[in-house]
């Protein structure tokens, strides 16, 4: 079983909780507010979502098209 992760970088909390009903997942991601390197005001941080995929069934392309809809990204490993 391989150890598979994906970060998902969104700007709104509404966003990071999207993924889960999105890509039907069994438990719910992890969800890590970030401030940006240099930004002082709350209203800046960004939202990091973390999905473990141990069973690669996570589309590396959806998950970019998704992210992209909310003006996102993810990160490469």
């Amino acid at each position: 079983m391989s150890d598979v992760r994906h970060v998902l970088v969104l700007p709104d909390r509404d966003a990071a909780e999207a993924v889960g009903d999105r890509f039907g997942l069994a438990e719910e991601p992890q969800l890590v507010r970030d401030a940006l390197a240099g930004e002082d005001d709350a209203e800046d941080a960004q939202w990091l979502v973390v999905l473990t995929d141990s069973e690669e069934r996570l589309d590396p392309k959806e998950l970019d098209e998704f992210a992209a809809e909310w003006d996102g990204w993810r990160e490469e490993p």
